[in-house]
């Protein structure tokens, strides 16, 4: 007997879904597109001449309105504030990718291990990652962020441990479900090792979830980075970084000087928005019981 491993459906079973969720999840592809090939081209744009230096300010700042020579205007400090948009994708995609990946690799195996072997092991791992769950994620970050420091990989590790259980609890209770099924146990009475049926027949079988986990969790981080910035814990001074520039934008807004909040704000939502719509549509594609019939 062989597992069923969990395949995604293809453009004919596609056919079958609702339009609405395909479109939402197109939509958000497409709008996370966007912010990729910005953080991807951001150097080669700046060194063709297209950006100009976020880390340089003008001479004189005079924190201009949006013009053709400055499109979403300059901020009070002189800096061009549609280079530090486009640089600050670069800087949260670089945190966002780190953090949940890193997360995963931490709680993927932490779960099947806990679930597949039970015992004082899985009781201790309960009880530690409930602990961290009961936690709010931003508290959780912002204390971590005091202790790690400024930087990509400090956020990275700082944002990371606040989604690990998550994956642990949803990796651990689909293992305790499918440990049980014929097929692992037909796999163990011909001798299997306890490292192939994890690798061989529960993996494919206990991360179905973990894709949209992921698009989730890398939405709550945008949020929770933005966070960090705004509280001067997340990357290191003057690096582009829409939450500290919201934070530096909002003396400015008493004055008139809207454009320097507007476009980072509406950066970092559209980013959310969009990795947000990307996992609802693929919960609607992996979750059964979100199916149409």
């Amino acid at each position: 007997m062989t597992a069923t491993q969990f395949r995604f459906p293809g453009l004919r079973q596609l056919a079958r879904y609702p339009k609405l969720s395909i479109q939402m999840m197109a939509v958000g592809a497409a709008m996370t597109l966007l912010f990729v090939l910005a953080a991807l081209l951001a150097p080669a744009m700046q060194s063709w001449g297209w950006l100009q230096d976020p880390l340089e300010g003008l001479a004189n700042p005079i924190h201009d309105p949006p013009s053709a020579t400055h499109w979403f205007g300059t901020s009070r400090q002189g800096y061009d504030v549609f280079s530090r948009t486009i640089f600050g994708s670069q800087a949260a995609l670089q945190v966002v990718v780190l953090a949940t990946m890193l997360s995963l690799v931490i709680g993927v195996p932490l779960g099947m291990v806990s679930g597949y072997g039970g015992g004082r092991l899985d009781r201790l791992l309960l009880f530690l990652m409930d602990t961290i769950y009961t936690l709010p994620g931003l508290l959780l970050s912002v204390t971590l962020a005091f202790v790690v420091g400024k930087g990509v990989w400090n956020a990275a590790i700082a944002l990371s441990i606040a989604y690990v259980p998550q994956y642990y609890r949803v990796v651990r209770n689909h293992t305790v479900s499918v440990k049980t099924e014929l097929f692992i146990e037909a796999a163990r009475s011909m001798g299997a090792s306890t490292w192939r049926v994890l690798t061989r027949y529960l993996f494919f079988n206990v991360i179905q979830s973990v894709p949209v986990l992921f698009t989730l969790n890398a939405a709550d981080a945008v949020l929770v980075l933005g966070g960090l910035g705004f509280l001067g814990l997340g990357l290191a001074d003057e690096t582009p970084e829409w939450g500290r520039d919201l934070q530096q934008a909002l003396d400015a807004l008493p004055t008139g000087i809207w454009w320097t909040a507007l476009f980072p704000g509406l950066a970092l939502t559209l980013l959310v928005v969009g990795l947000s719509l990307v996992g609802e549509g693929l919960n609607e594609l992996i979750n059964p019981l979100s199916r149409e019939e």
